[in-house]
């Protein structure tokens, strides 16, 4: 991925452009993917319970395994040395965390029961995938969206810092306090704090590792112009291959239970589809209107928009059962999330133009 530099208001077109058959029709790929995956589920008998086996507690090892893929060239092309600039930036960390960890959860449990009061397993899978802030894939489309690398990597960290502190308790609060206050049914999240640490070592964790390492020893024995102009080409395409096969795994695993159940597909997915919009939506508007950059602002849309799936859905099927329509409804949340976040990534560059400043397009 190069860097060359643009005019903030030019058309998106010459960003666009300028991306790699690869990354230019990503949609296709991802649809293929899914198309893929769903066949797979349905035509090969015995491949979801085979791929579900291959786990480790909740964790899936092949999906860990294309989620760690996809998370360590982005990473690896993270300037660990500008983080400062980032952390000193109180704008954008205050306003992720409201985005995140207020807006985010309380938005998600008003859909849930506006448009599914009479579905109370899926209402509480939804509610789960609402609590579960990003903290993999966002990295994808904010570098596909020309999103601040930097910025991303730390809104992620901070993410997983309250998802280990704050997903219990926020439960608690949404699937009995805050219920309860209201006369609506209650339900329960028996979950541990140490669990959540566990995926975030995992999921964040190892590829966060595995991409500083990278950066500083590539740096120090050939320098920056090697590692960031013939390295970080060269492992770029993997960050896609693995998003990729992330999908087929997760659509095979599901495949059966997806197409099975159309209807309720189709109910879980109304309030997705409204809460990624509004969440990315409001995460653009709050940017533009603190006066954030739109690198930045771009990477405050999507961290507010994504869910961290992998976990709501070890929760969904550690506490519900795999079979379960929470499970279910974690299930749904990426079959959603995936094409619609593709699509904002295509909406954000058009977004572009709303900002006067120069901005660094990456490709």
């Amino acid at each position: 991925m190069s860097a060359q530099p643009a005019q903030a208001t030019a058309p998106p077109a010459g960003v666009i452009g300028a991306l790699s058959v690869l990354d230019r029709f990503l949609p296709v790929w991802i649809i293929a993917a899914m198309g893929a995956g769903l066949l797979l589920g349905r035509l090969v008998p015995g491949l979801d319970a085979a791929l579900d086996a291959v786990k480790v507690g909740e964790i899936s090892l092949p999906i860990a395994l294309g989620l760690l893929l996809m998370m360590y060239p982005v990473l690896a092309k993270v300037r660990y040395d500008r983080l400062g600039s980032v952390t000193g930036d109180r704008r954008l960390l205050i306003s992720s965390l409201l985005l995140n960890w207020v807006l985010g959860p309380a938005l998600m449990f008003a859909l849930a029961w506006i448009f599914l009061p009479d579905l109370p397993e899926y209402r509480t899978g939804l509610i789960i995938v609402g609590l579960a802030r990003c903290i993999a894939m966002v990295l994808i489309w904010n570098d596909l969206a020309c999103g601040n690398r930097e910025a991303a990597a730390v809104l992620v960290a901070l993410n997983s810092i309250f998802q280990v502190i704050a997903f219990g308790a926020l439960g608690w609060f949404y699937l009995q306090v805050l219920p309860g206050r209201l006369g609506l049914s209650q339900a329960t999240l028996d979950v541990s704090a140490w669990d959540i640490a566990f995926y975030v070592l995992v999921f964040l964790g190892i590829p966060l590792a595995a991409g500083y390492t990278s950066r500083k020893l590539g740096e120090r024995a050939r320098g920056r112009d090697w590692y960031e102009q013939r390295f970080l080409p060269r492992i770029g395409p993997i960050a896609l291959y693995g998003l990729l096969f992330t999908i087929v795994i997760l659509f095979a695993l599901q495949g059966h239970t997806i197409t099975s159940q159309p209807a309720d597909v189709a109910r879980i997915a109304l309030p997705l589809l409204a809460y990624f919009a509004l969440m990315w939506g409001g995460g653009f508007l709050t940017g533009k209107a603190i006066g954030l950059a739109y690198d930045k602002t771009t990477t405050l849309a999507f961290t507010a928009a994504g869910n961290n799936f992998e976990l709501a859905i070890a929760v969904a099927v550690g506490v519900f059962g795999v079979t379960s329509g929470q499970a279910l409804a974690g299930v749904v949340g990426p079959l959603i999330e995936v094409p619609v976040l593709v699509a904002l990534v295509y909406v954000s560059l058009w977004g572009r133009r709303l900002f006067t400043a120069e901005e660094p397009a990456r490709a």
